[in-house]
C-alpha cells in the first residue's frame, strides 16, 4: 500500500511542477504571487499595501524580524492580544508567517 501512495505522490508532484505549480519549501520559494495571494487576508485590516488603514498600524517598510516575531507570537499565543491577529496567524504555517513579513517589510511607506 505504501508503494502506490508513494507512486501516486511522486505522479501527482510531476504533474504538478509540468503545470507550473511548485511547492513552497523555504522562505524565499514563494512565488510573488502566493504572497499576494496569503497577503490578502491582511488587506481587511492593514490594507492591500500594509499602510495605515483606521487604528490599526501600519506594517509596511516595517523591519522583517520584527513583523515575523509578531506574528509567530500571535499563531504561539505569546502575547497577550486584544485583536484577532492570534486567530489569523494560526492560519498560517510558520514559514508562511515569515514569508510575509518579508513581504510587507519590503514595501516602503510613502
Amino acid at each position: 500500500m505504501k508503494r502506490v501512495f508513494h507512486r501516486m505522490s511522486a505522479g501527482l508532484m510531476g504533474a504538478l511542477l509540468l503545470a507550473g505549480v511548485t511547492p513552497a519549501l523555504a522562505d524565499d520559494a514563494f512565488s510573488p504571487a502566493q504572497l499576494e495571494v496569503m497577503a490578502g487576508g491582511c488587506a481587511n485590516c492593514h490594507g492591500t499595501d500594509g499602510r495605515l488603514s483606521g487604528n490599526v498600524p501600519a506594517i509596511a517598510g516595517r523591519p522583517a524580524e520584527l513583523l515575523a516575531s509578531r506574528l509567530l507570537a500571535f499563531k504561539h499565543e505569546s502575547v497577550p492580544d486584544t485583536t484577532i491577529m492570534d486567530r489569523i496567524a494560526r492560519g498560517f504555517t510558520d514559514e508562511e508567517l515569515t514569508a510575509l513579513a518579508q513581504h510587507f517589510a519590503d514595501i516602503y511607506p510613502k
